[in-house]
């Protein structure tokens, strides 16, 4: 009966090869959620930027609006200055020129922040593939460790069977002859059995 251990154990080793490559698989599974998770967190990240950066571009244009030019108008209408032309204009102009470069440079600062989300984002999903990927090739390598086990097992149980003489034509412990052995000696068959 050792060639049925042999069977069952080949058995049992599979089982056990594709459980581990089952919770192989869960394992890598958990790991990309995990890793999927913080492409939405960085998704919020980028939302409460944008939202800092149209707040903040308001709360500048209206500064702008108040303090600078505010001031400017304010001191050159003080001074007597005509306000609709000559250096106090020009003063105006220049001051919107720089608050339109500066809302600019904000602005590009602010696409930078989003471009680096996005790798951020993309690298995230990346290595959640990855991590599903590897976790494949584990439970690969883990199933076909079962099935070599169980391959083994077969083999060494078919292995036992001939040589007990249960299968094919492996040693008859009756005679002490092989059943092959009978079958080639030179009699002649008797018709029936053709």
């Amino acid at each position: 009966m050792g060639f049925l251990c042999d069977i069952g154990e080949g058995l049992y080793r599979k089982n056990m090869s594709d459980k581990a490559a089952e919770r192989a698989q869960e394992a890598a599974n958990f790991n990309a959620e995990m890793i999927e998770r913080d492409i939405g967190l960085l998704e919020r990240q980028r939302g409460i930027i944008n939202a800092q950066f149209a707040i903040e571009q308001e709360r500048e244009r209206r500064a702008f609006e108040r303090d600078i030019q505010g001031t400017a108008r304010a001191g050159f209408g003080y001074a007597g200055f005509d306000m609709s032309g000559g250096t106090p204009l020009a003063v105006l102009r220049i001051n919107a020129r720089e608050f339109d470069y500066q809302a600019a440079v904000n602005e590009f600062n602010n696409e930078m922040t989003n471009m680096q989300i996005s790798d951020e984002q993309e690298n995230a999903r990346l290595n959640a593939e990855l991590q599903r990927m590897e976790g494949a090739s584990a439970a690969a390598g883990l199933r076909s460790q079962g099935t070599a086990a169980l391959i083994s097992g077969l083999g060494r149980a078919t292995t036992t069977a001939y040589t007990r003489g249960y299968i094919g034509g492996g040693p008859s412990y009756a005679t002490g002859t092989t059943r092959t052995s009978l079958l080639s000696s030179r009699r002649p068959m008797p018709r029936s059995l053709l």
